[in-house]
């Protein structure tokens, strides 16, 4: 068939052995719904991809996936930036960041 391009697979690179990434944190899997708190993110919305910790410098970071309406962004953001989706802001601030309260399975 002429005119149809086919994308051929790239493998993704391996991360530096000094990152270990995780598809869980702080009661999060990917895929769950996130609000980030930072300048110019408030009528973005992101879903949870992975959990970074560098174990050479002890910095962790979140890796996230939307943005505003019809975008599919890639970002990372601190810890203390991510917190649980509740549909609605809270009047009086924001809870707890899921780095300072994670969200535990019952059990």
């Amino acid at each position: 068939m002429a005119g149809i391009s086919r994308r051929k697979k790239v493998p993704m690179p391996e991360p530096p052995g000094h990152l270990q990434r995780s598809t869980s944190w702080a009661g999060l899997r990917r895929g769950d719904p996130v609000e980030i708190i930072g300048p110019g993110l408030g009528s973005a919305s992101w879903t949870f991809v992975a959990h970074v910790a560098n174990t050479e410098t002890g910095e962790e970071s979140i890796e996230v996936v939307g943005g505003k309406f019809g975008e599919h962004k890639i970002r990372s953001f601190r810890p203390d930036q991510v917190f649980p989706h509740t549909g609605r802001r809270p009047r009086g601030g924001p809870s707890p960041s899921l780095a300072d309260a994670p969200q535990l399975p019952f059990g």
